[in-house]
């Protein structure tokens, strides 16, 4: 309850000594480790800025690119394995040889030509229905669906497409067919949003999968606290730049199919997970550029 009438002219009429003064000075100018901690972060990320300044009007066209390399290498593993797929979905799958035709032949015009679309920023609505459908075809077809650390990458190569989709709100004025009525900033802040959320999907299919060693728990430790930071919008290019390079180091280290021979069975393997890694990269690259949006603590920050 405030102060009011008598009372408060003698409180303001009262002196106040020169020990309370320099009390209430420290105790304004002492940072909290909170304020502390942001003002370090903010250095990191001026320094970022600066760093990256060259290549900052190309980042989303690498994120882009990178995006859809995980549909381009399939799309053109397909038509390489043709007979191969065409075998195993028949006699494996027990798929009737026509739908199977008619599967792969969907998949692969869906993954390339999706896959042009989005890099030249064309109908980005259509390719991202075009590669969701082609995900969850995949998943269905393959019987992959339930298998978790797949799930889970999907999961992640679905949060880089809805950032495309958030990027394309950004840069145009008109209306798509079928979504809600919202202002084209609101469809960018929910779409950012959620794929802020599923982009981080893939690293925890790493924590969650795999034999677990000293360095891995580290990384794991640091990994899962850049991902929270990430999804909650707070320090967000610094921490997804952070995935970034821990994921680009990652994919160099354990998904290095160029080592293995053609003929060698876990090469095709190595070489489907390492492109999907560059499409959760290419994602994140996108996070890097246009910032959390509006549902972020960086965000809110600004206003309070």
């Amino acid at each position: 309850m405030s102060i009011r009438g008598t009372a408060s002219r003698q409180f303001h009429s009262m002196p106040i000594s020169v020990s309370s003064r320099s009390t209430s000075s420290s105790a304004t100018s002492d940072p909290s480790p909170l304020d502390a901690l942001r003002e370090q972060t903010n250095k990191l990320e001026d320094l970022m800025d600066s760093l990256s300044g060259p290549i900052k009007p190309w980042l989303p066209a690498i994120g882009r690119f990178l995006i859809v390399a995980t549909f381009i290498e399939d799309a053109f593993r397909i038509m390489s394995q043709w007979s191969d797929q065409m075998f195993y979905l028949y006699s494996y799958r027990h798929i009737p040889y026509f739908i199977t035709f008619i599967f792969l032949f969907c998949n692969v015009v869906a993954m390339l030509a999706g896959s042009v679309l989005i890099i030249s920023r064309k109908y980005i609505l259509y390719a991202f229905f075009a590669l969701l459908g082609v995900v969850v075809s995949q998943a269905i077809g393959y019987g992959l669906l339930f298998e978790l650390k797949f799930f889970l990458r999907n999961l992640s190569v679905i949060g880089g497409l809805l950032m495309v989709l958030g990027d394309s709100f950004a840069r145009q004025r008109v209306a798509f067919a079928g979504l809600p009525n919202f202002d084209e900033k609101d469809k960018q802040m929910y779409f950012q949003l959620a794929g802020r959320v599923m982009l981080i999907f893939l690293f925890l299919g790493f924590v969650l999968t795999g034999s677990w060693s000293i360095a891995r728990f580290f990384v794991s430790i640091i990994g899962f606290a850049a991902c929270i930071m990430v999804v909650i919008g707070f320090k967000t290019k610094l921490s997804a730049l952070l995935l970034v390079f821990m994921l680009s180091l990652f994919n160099l280290a354990i998904n290095h199919y160029w080592t293995y021979p053609s003929s060698h069975p876990n090469r095709d393997f190595l070489k489907y997970e390492h492109f999907q890694t560059l499409s959760i990269v290419g994602g994140l690259l996108l996070v890097v550029n246009a910032g959390a949006g509006k549902i972020s603590f960086d965000e809110k920050k600004k206003i309070y």
